[in-house]
């Protein structure tokens, strides 16, 4: 009896601690790979600030165009990680299954960068039409005729990418990032100036220069995927052109409600740039710029989210409850701690943070001061940002997609945008208001996503469907 009650409390101990090396050791490559891809784009914001506030501006009217539908192709292809995930969970047919789902969300990545390309061709008439500037229109489209080819090889590196988090492999994926960064900084900066030789392209050079490194990226994950032993043996790659219209119309009931989501977060804050544009160049260039700062620290919750829809899901394959909750639980508590330190480190360095993407010049003086001052709020919602991503990712592993989507465009787009409009017009914040609304936002939806998460037995998710 003495000995059943030394060891009976220590027991939950030892399955925490695995939990925690599990997720540490699955979400540490993705979010260091996170990070190469939000460098790859800070690269190119840096750059275009040596051109110029106004070429800056513009770049970021670009960018933002395509993340709405950029983000909803991602969504799309990212339910792929949770059915592969369950499949290896139960160990049933895992190979095959893993395999169906990997080749689906293929043919999701062809499927989804039609459109996209189509809008982005005639990104300067779209532009125009939300109420920009034209002489910000034209350079936006120019970067754009460049920046557009991004989109296939950045959904197929993403598609590869899911199988090799799925099978806790994402060294590959981290090693080949790491190369992306360096490969984009030196051709971004060759082809915007004309360096080595090559033609000075000024803002559509740096728009191909991401579109050249992203194609080499995905064709590099490729050839390990293809050559690498313990990959070969799912014949990923195989009979691409079969149809497997059952799993795809699966894939496209869960993925489908991440799509939306995704794109009404990312299309929130492409509305916020456009509304930023209606005040004035440099609030636009000093919120390319703070957002671009707080990209760069959510990409270590984004890792961690990525990390526990694999493990939660993993979980909920195998039919382990407590699995499930521990997974889930890990990756949150060490998101939200992670994103308070940045919340800190943002409040107490603002200055510092914003002269890392422009000269301290008096050019730049009202654009730094703003910038400043968009930086204190986004330390407000770092904490929230860290938790809705996590509490999404947990939810993703349970394959529940469609009440967090509901989620998403409420607390984005009725109450974000709304706040934020109405502080920056009706109340005159201007910038610093829809800064505000966005933490508003982001407050919301943590809310609801970690009071569903919470919920979930009640709620019937953690049965496998």
């Amino acid at each position: 009896m003495d000995r059943a009650k030394v060891i009976s409390p220590a027991e939950p101990q030892p399955a925490w601690r695995v939990e925690l090396r599990a997720t540490f050791a699955l979400a540490w490559p993705l979010i260091l790979s996170n990070l190469t891809f939000a460098l790859i784009q800070a690269t190119d914001v840096v750059l275009m600030g040596w051109l110029g506030s106004r070429q800056l501006a513009a770049a970021a009217l670009g960018i933002n165009l395509t993340w709405p539908l950029g983000f909803f192709a991602f969504g799309l292809i990212t339910a792929a990680a949770p059915m592969m995930a369950t499949a290896l969970g139960a160990k049933l047919r895992s190979v095959r299954e893993t395999r169906r789902s990997f080749r689906q969300s293929l043919w999701l990545c062809v499927f989804a960068t039609v459109p996209l390309w189509l809008l982005l061709w005639n990104a300067e008439a779209v532009i125009l039409a939300l109420g920009q500037q034209p002489e910000l229109a034209r350079d936006a489209a120019l970067f754009l005729r460049g920046y557009m080819w991004t989109m296939l090889p950045w959904l197929l590196f993403q598609a590869m990418r899911n199988f090799l988090a799925t099978v806790e492999r994402p060294g590959w994926v981290l090693g080949i990032s790491a190369g992306g960064v360096v490969a984009n900084a030196v051709l971004a900066w060759s082809l915007i100036f004309g360096h080595f030789r090559l033609p000075a392209l000024g803002i559509f050079g740096g728009g191909l220069a991401s579109s050249i490194v992203w194609t080499l990226l995905a064709a590099a994950l490729f050839v390990v995927i293809v050559t690498d032993r313990q990959f070969r043996r799912f014949h990923l790659f195989g009979f691409l052109w079969r149809a497997d219209w059952p799993r795809l119309g699966y894939m496209l009931r869960l993925g489908l409600p991440i799509g939306f989501a995704f794109a009404f977060e990312g299309a929130v804050f492409g509305a916020a740039a456009y509304l930023m544009g209606l005040i004035d160049a440099a609030s636009l260039a000093a919120h390319a710029v703070a957002l671009q700062i707080a990209a760069l620290t959510f990409m270590v919750p984004w890792g961690l989210s990525q990390a526990a829809t694999v493990r939660v899901g993993r979980a909920l394959g195998a039919d382990d409850r407590q699995g499930m909750a521990r997974a889930g639980w890990t990756a949150w508590i060490l998101g939200v701690l992670f994103m308070a330190a940045m919340a800190v480190l943002m409040w107490t360095f603002p200055r510092e943070l914003i002269s890392l993407f422009l000269d301290n010049i008096p050019e730049n003086a009202r654009v730094i001061e703003l910038g400043i001052l968009f930086l204190t709020v986004a330390a407000a919602f770092q904490i929230f940002d860290g938790a809705q991503v996590v509490a999404a990712g947990m939810l993703r592993g349970l394959h529940d997609t469609r009440v967090p989507m509901i989620f998403a465009f409420i607390g984005y787009w009725i109450v974000g945008l709304g706040v934020g409009v109405w502080l920056a017009f009706a109340r005159g914040w201007d910038g610093v208001g829809i800064w505000t609304g966005l933490a508003s936002g982001l407050a919301l939806v943590a809310t609801l996503m970690l009071a569903r998460w919470i919920l979930r037995e009640r709620l019937g998710l953690t049965v496998r469907r």
